[in-house]
Order: structure tokens, then C-alpha cells, then sequence
């Protein structure tokens, strides 16, 4: 699979990642039906399925569930083939999002998803916003506990996933990257994607395929013509693809393995 450099941080990423919500998670979630956790056999099995189609990003958060918990028990021994993503300032508690972006919450979260994920570092780490990305950038300073978390070699690279155009663009301005929405029937957040491409920032897209509601989409082929419509857009670094479903996983990853 092609892959792509994560702005100015040297990490390369295939241009498809796995979203892992679904490995922990199956309340207060947007998608179309309800589903059961997988079971790790079948984790392992998509797991095997992306990295044969050529997937090394992984994207997960404490407030997806047991998903944190889940890949590091699955990943023993394979923690080099895969650069991790997570997230911090939300935590999912009793069927309630909760959130904290105080310096000493989001260290802790840190040290928790390296316990979790058995690991001594993390690829990216991305502040879970709640909406209100400028007050978490000036007001809380997420950015400066992050950059203290990466000098001293725990996290290697870190951004946001905002709510808003302008906290895309101010968290570009003061982070590695931003993760944006972005498909063909949901074109607001291009602005963002621009000036990452003017800056060599990373984007990773979310909610590519509308969760799951394909029929917003307004393409001939929802999957395949979707993926290429981003992946065509100038600044786009990675789609994160959350699915439990191999079949999907292949799908979305034609023309580009």
C-alpha cells in the first residue's frame, strides 16, 4: 500500500488506517445498526488482513473502550510493524463522555495508553476534542504538554482532532498534525487540508464513509469513489477506516495496495 509522510515528522503512514472503535466500544456510537465487540480471534484476523494489505497505522483512544487494552495484548511481539495513534482528553465512563484537558489528566493518559498498549512510546497522540478547539489550544495548552511529553521521548509526533475550521487551523499552526472531516458530501473542512498541504502538516480524515451512512454520499460507487476522492485531495495524509469487517477493510483499500 502507498504510503505517505505524516508532515514534517519522518513517520510514514499507509494512506489507509484501521479505526479501532469498534474493538471496545458499541455504545453511544453513530453508526447505522448495532454490532457485538469482536472477539480476539477475530481481531487477530483483521489485524493479519490489514497488514497483508500493506496497513501499518492503527488509530485507537481511551475513550473507545476496551480498544487500548485489546491491541496491546494483541500486539506483543509486533509493536514495531505498527505506528499507533491514540488520543487523550476524553474518557467514556458508565455510557458517558467525560472530559479533561488539564496538563496533569493528559499525562496520565499518557501513561495509562503506554501501560495499556505495552509500549515505551507512541507514534501519535491526538487531543480528543470536545468541540471547543480553541479554548483547549490557548486556555488549556494542550500543545505544550504534548511537546514536554515528546522531548522526553514518550510520544513521537502530535495534533488534534478538532471540531472546527478555525481550531484545524490553529492547531496546525502550533502541532505535527490535525484529523479532519472530509468526504464528498462533507467538503467544509477543505480549508484545513489546504493549509496543512501549504505547511507540511499531517491530516488524517475521519468520518470518510459518514460513518457508515453511505447513502449521503453522492457518488456512483460510495466505498471506492469516495476513498479516491480523498485520497486525491492535495494535503490528505491518511483515511482512518473503523471497521471489524475484513471484506470492508479490502474493499476500501482497492487501487491502493
Amino acid at each position: 500500500m502507498q504510503k505517505r509522510r505524516l508532515g514534517q515528522s519522518g513517520i510514514e503512514v499507509s494512506v489507509i488506517g484501521l479505526g479501532t472503535v469498534k474493538f471496545g466500544r458499541n455504545q453511544g456510537v453513530k453508526y447505522p445498526s448495532v454490532f457485538d465487540l469482536p472477539s480476539d480471534h477475530d481481531i487477530n484476523h483483521l489485524l493479519a488482513v490489514a497488514s497483508e494489505l500493506g496497513i501499518n497505522l492503527i488509530d485507537t483512544a481511551p475513550a473507545y473502550g476496551s480498544s487500548e487494552e485489546r491491541l496491546g495484548q494483541l500486539l506483543r511481539g509486533k509493536r514495531q510493524d505498527w505506528i499507533v495513534s491514540t488520543k487523550a482528553g476524553e474518557e467514556f465512563v458508565n455510557g458517558q463522555s467525560h472530559f479533561d484537558f488539564s496538563p496533569a489528566a493528559i499525562r496520565q493518559s499518557i501513561d495509562r495508553s503506554l501501560r495499556r498498549l505495552h509500549t515505551d512510546y507512541l507514534d501519535i497522540v491526538l487531543i480528543h476534542s470536545n468541540g471547543d478547539d480553541e479554548h483547549i489550544i490557548h486556555e488549556d495548552k494542550v500543545f505544550e504538554t504534548l511537546e514536554a511529553l515528546k522531548a522526553v521521548g514518550k510520544i513521537r509526533s502530535y495534533g488534534m482532532s478538532t471540531k472546527t475550521i478555525a481550531g484545524g487551523l490553529l492547531t496546525l499552526d502550533h502541532a505535527d498534525m490535525a484529523m479532519v472531516c472530509f468526504n464528498p458530501a462533507y467538503t467544509n473542512e477543505r480549508e484545513v487540508i489546504t493549509h496543512a498541504h501549504q505547511h507540511q502538516k499531517g491530516i488524517f480524515i475521519k468520518k470518510a464513509l459518514a460513518s457508515g451512512h453511505l447513502h449521503t454520499l453522492v457518488v456512483a460507487n460510495p466505498i471506492v469513489d469516495t476513498i479516491k476522492f480523498i485520497l486525491s485531495e492535495p494535503g490528505v495524509t491518511s483515511i482512518i477506516v473503523g471497521t471489524i469487517n475484513p471484506a470492508h477493510l479490502q474493499e476500501c483499500s482497492v487501487n491502493h495496495t
